[in-house]
């Protein structure tokens, strides 16, 4: 499907585009089923705060007719939209008045193995550790350099996810999901305070604990903390949740609560 960029087919960009330039952008890449965009609320809602915070200009209500037409012309597979702050003259300087730019692309479903949501999967202990900058926390922005280098540590089909740390040893996320924990049976994930990705499934999954009654934790986490874990998981808004086997020398069951989310995150998904 053509690409389209600020509302129109189009397979070129121009090259003063401070995305290209700077990494001065967000992205949201969201699962497309029925011809519909998944969690598309969820999406929205974390990239105004993302323009927000980075001062880029952006119509939300027209992004989000532009989404529900590119959903539909798609069908299924993934949407990916990326804002960027638009063109700029040379120098980091941005320009307040700038527009952004909108960018839509499609692609197939995720072509996932089964067996990641049925069996689990292993983590690769990444060496790339994540840099902590607050004002950047939790942000989808355009600068995935760490997740570059944490994706080229293993090209093994062992593992099917990476295990990132930050500076100080504290376990943060997978290189494109959000880790949670079950211990006595109390859901814990990271806090994205200093660094790290603020999922929508993430979100959605706290929510959907809430809603169940079933108690959560946000805070920060340390390997020890995850070697005594009872049950650990992987999940993002593309493929929902894969269970997690082992890591290293350490393993894990898959639990019954695991299982219990996954359920819920699949019926989202295929909504």
């Amino acid at each position: 499907m053509d690409c389209w960029v600020d509302g129109q087919p189009a397979d070129a960009l121009s090259l003063k585009d401070r995305g290209l330039a700077y990494g001065d952008g967000l992205f949201e890449t969201i699962a497309v089923h029925g011809g519909r965009p998944v969690l598309l609320e969820r999406h929205l809602a974390r990239l105004a705060d993302g323009c927000k915070r980075l001062a880029i200009a952006a119509d939300i209500e027209l992004i989000r007719s532009e989404l529900l037409a590119y959903a539909a012309a798609l069908g299924e597979g993934v949407l990916k939209l990326i804002l960027t702050r638009g063109d700029g003259l040379r120098g980091y300087a941005p320009d307040p008045a700038a527009p952004g730019r909108r960018i839509l692309q499609g692609n197939p479903p995720a072509a996932y193995p089964a067996a990641h949501g049925e069996q689990g999967i292993r983590l690769f202990p990444c060496v790339t550790r994540l840099s902590v900058q607050p004002l950047l926390a939790g942000l989808k922005h355009l600068n995935r350099l760490e997740q570059v280098l944490a994706r080229a540590e293993w090209q093994d089909s062992e593992h099917a996810e990476g295990l990132m740390l930050d500076q100080a040893g504290r376990v943060i996320e997978g290189v494109f999901s959000n880790l949670f924990l079950v211990r006595d049976g109390v859901l814990v994930t990271a806090d994205l305070k200093r660094c790290g990705v603020a999922g929508v499934m993430r979100g959605e999954i706290l929510f959907q604990a809430e809603s169940s009654g079933i108690p959560s934790q946000i805070t920060d986490i340390s390997l020890e903390q995850l070697q005594w874990a009872d049950e650990v998981f992987v999940c993002n808004s593309v493929y929902g949740i894969w269970p997690v086997r082992a890591c290293a020398a350490l393993s894990w069951p898959v639990g019954p609560l695991t299982r219990k989310l996954q359920t819920i995150a699949r019926t989202l998904l295929d909504a």
